[in-house]
């Protein structure tokens, strides 16, 4: 690891001298591919420093030790030893995330698509629950999120949430949240105490850049305006905005009632169904990609699981990886890095084994 981080800075320099060339400007490409390179080695080499420091401090901790003859200091130094070892394992993480070599797609704009499964309302609430953790993550690293629609269930919670998310690395680190996401724990209205299964499906787009040629003939959409329902007030009650979008050639259909105005509702409404349309057609020319929607989600069922998220115990494990923290309210707090990062480490491994 430490020979290819090396490699790896030693290109920083070059990156600097070319972005310092008035002719790079010149070339918008050129110039945009290379801050990209640099933000990525410069991030590098933050973490890069950070793990020689600490590994630094526990080489001077160690020596310390030998000489050390008072118990308490004895004690004191042990016990920054052991924070100092965790805070090395956890650098080597990030530094091992980071090194997966970037790709052009990781910071493109996302959907994220939160379903209620199996479970009835304890689904739905559930869905509720994850579109805060997503957003404390969102708001962890400064992504920006947006509502695009969203479906209330009467007893709390969603039966379906849509969101885009955009900012750096999103799609890199949001890409292997999309399947099935189990949770267990007793209802509030459950009256026994006992422990319930319940089941939501998560979907990630990519959005269609401007690009890309997602061409949609309005002669080929049905377009319905109907009254909102749900929350927000009495206006949503009274007004023909909320917006239905049927593709007729695929029957991809796609709804907003979330903005007051059905001019607002309708944008929202075609990114989402481009979104769609993109994914149907890399869908049909590429079979063997799996992080798509349709593949990702699964039935909805309890069986079908990626992650299982346990509330009595506060543990979360990651099926695909064998991953088990046991600080879920941390999570659902918006605490994902470890499992993000662990995740993007995990399947650049897989795929350098497999080609």
């Amino acid at each position: 690891m430490e020979v290819k981080i090396k490699k790896l800075l030693s290109r920083l320099e070059e990156v600097e001298k070319i972005l310092g060339d008035p002719a790079t400007l010149a070339d918008q490409k050129l110039y945009r591919e290379l801050t990209q390179e640099h933000a990525y080695l410069s991030e590098l080499k933050e973490q890069w420093q950070y793990y020689c420091r600490v590994r630094e401090q526990l080489s001077e901790n160690q020596v310390l030790l030998t000489g050390e003859r008072d118990p308490e200091m004895i004690q004191v130094i042990r016990e920054e030893l052991v924070h100092l070892q965790a805070e090395i394992e956890l650098a080597q993480k990030r530094l091992q995330t980071i090194l997966v070599p970037p790709d052009p797609n990781d910071s493109r704009t996302i959907l994220l698509e939160i379903r209620a499964g199996t479970g009835g309302d304890e689904a739905a609430i559930f869905v509720g629950d994850c579109v805060r953790m997503y957003r404390g993550y969102a708001a962890r690293k400064g992504w920006n999120v947006e509502t695009l629609s969203l479906t209330p269930s009467d007893k709390g919670g969603f039966k379906e949430y849509i969101m885009s998310l955009s900012g750096p690395n999103v799609f890199r680190f949001m890409k292997y949240e999309a399947g099935t996401h189990r949770v267990q724990r007793v209802p509030e209205t459950e009256a026994q105490g006992r422990l319930h299964t319940s089941a939501i499906t998560v979907a990630v787009l990519l959005e269609p850049t401007d690009d890309e040629d997602i061409m949609i003939d309005e002669k080929d959409l049905k377009i319905d305006t109907y009254r909102s329902s749900g929350a927000g007030g009495q206006h949503v009650n009274v007004t023909d905005s909320a917006v239905r979008i049927t593709h007729l050639p695929t029957n991809t259909v796609v709804t907003c009632q979330d903005e007051r105005s059905q001019h607002k509702n309708k944008d929202k409404a075609m990114r989402l169904l481009r979104a769609r349309i993109r994914e149907q057609k890399l869908k049909e020319q590429q079979r063997e990609i799996s992080n798509l929607r349709s593949i990702q989600v699964g039935t909805g069922d309890r069986s079908e699981r990626i992650r299982t998220y346990n509330f009595p115990q506060n543990r979360l494990t990651d099926h695909r990886i064998d991953l088990t923290l046991y600080h879920l309210d941390l999570v659902m707090e918006g605490d994902l890095d470890e499992i993000t990062q662990s995740l993007v480490s995990y399947y650049y491994q897989k795929e350098l084994t497999s080609s």
